[in-house]
């Protein structure tokens, strides 16, 4: 399958810094220390480190990853992060509402393979709100302050946490349509954005062509991220089938890699633009885990350029699935991750190689 390739809208510009003003806002990502930050990924370590509960941390003042002091399930970025909607449970605060979706619910039976393969959490009062786009099973737990499921301790997981102005929310109610999200709890007041609300409600979903969209989401801060969502009639993978032809770039990506070989899609060089998977990764000289263990999604392009953190697997089982991935150009975080990168599969044609 090709799709027509959009210029102008797709491509990968240099970011334009613009700074928005600070407000009295709640809803917005946090760090370790509790202190507001626009944007942060969190990379959770596998049960061999910390029993599980250790995380690598980065957002613009790090410039690289940091081994948080925290544990995941405490004290640290996700528990400050999650302090409106916890709040919320108790007080519930006037003027904020709340999406959750999980396609593997807490306490409930695994969603239907119609909805999309995608975990996150979306906050938001009427001046700022969070999308927290994640990896992790039963997360967060059902309206219970001790939000980290203990299943979350096994595999590595990923946690992608933006700060975006209220507005933002209509566009990403779009995305998360095509992706067709399972929502497992929300309560979004009426004079929020219909989007949202519709995707809440489970009565939303992409009913014409093109059976994707892709769209640009500018932070509070003004940095730039890409969305890029499929609806189950795609009928491709999203790495080799629409990332990698938007970008048109190489791809080293980073799915789980538990399931038999049959299910697993193959390192794909017969494209214009390979997709690699990356098998092992390392976080120093001597510390490296394979993807047997690591529930996470990311991508990278060769050296850096771009990175995104996704939902889907590469797996045939969903390629017929919603699924999206959220992406920016910042080389800082790009090379943070690419640096990960220790084992790429060969193609299967031995003619073919990387470009590590």
């Amino acid at each position: 399958m090709r799709m027509t390739r959009h210029t102008a809208a797709v491509r990968f510009l240099l970011s334009v810094w613009i700074f928005f003003p600070g407000c009295d806002s709640n809803v917005t990502c946090r760090n370790d220390n509790g202190a507001p930050v626009d944007w942060y990924i969190i990379y959770k370590l596998p049960s061999e480190f910390g029993g599980g509960l250790e995380y690598l941390y980065m957002d613009d003042s790090t410039k690289r990853w940091r081994h948080s002091s925290k544990k995941i399930s405490e004290s640290g970025a996700l528990a400050n992060t999650l302090k409106p909607l916890l709040d919320f449970y108790v007080l519930k605060t006037e003027y904020f509402g709340y999406l959750l979706y999980n396609d593997q619910p807490p306490d409930q039976i695994t969603a239907s393979s119609s909805y999309g393969h995608s975990k996150g959490v979306v906050m938001l009062d009427k001046q700022t709100g969070v999308w927290l786009s994640h990896s992790t099973p039963k997360f967060p737990t059902y309206r219970n302050k001790n939000f980290w499921p203990n299943n979350g301790n096994v595999n590595a997981q990923t946690f992608l946490c933006v700060t975006y102005p209220y507005n933002s929310f209509r566009d990403i109610g779009v995305q998360l349509k095509y992706i067709h999200v399972y929502s497992f709890d929300h309560d979004i007041p009426k004079t929020f954005h219909e989007e949202l609300r519709c995707v809440a409600q489970r009565r939303c979903y992409p009913k014409t062509e093109p059976w994707y969209s892709i769209v640009k989401l500018t932070s509070n801060a003004g940095r730039e991220f890409y969305s890029f969502a499929k609806y189950t009639r795609f009928g491709d993978d999203l790495y080799s089938g629409l990332i990698s032809e938007v970008v048109e770039k190489n791809l080293y990506v980073r799915t789980w890699g538990k399931k038999g070989r049959t299910e697993l899609l193959p390192s794909n060089c017969s494209i214009p633009y390979y997709v690699y998977n990356v098998k092992d990764v390392k976080l120093s000289r001597k510390v490296s885990f394979s993807d047997t263990v690591d529930h996470s999604k990311w991508c990278v392009t060769p050296n850096g350029a771009m990175s995104c953190i996704a939902d889907t697997n590469r797996m045939r089982s969903q390629i017929s699935r919603g699924g999206g991935a959220i992406c920016n150009n910042d080389p800082v975080v790009g090379m943070a991750f690419y640096a990960l990168v220790q084992t790429p599969e060969p193609c299967p044609s031995a003619a073919q190689h990387t470009e590590l």
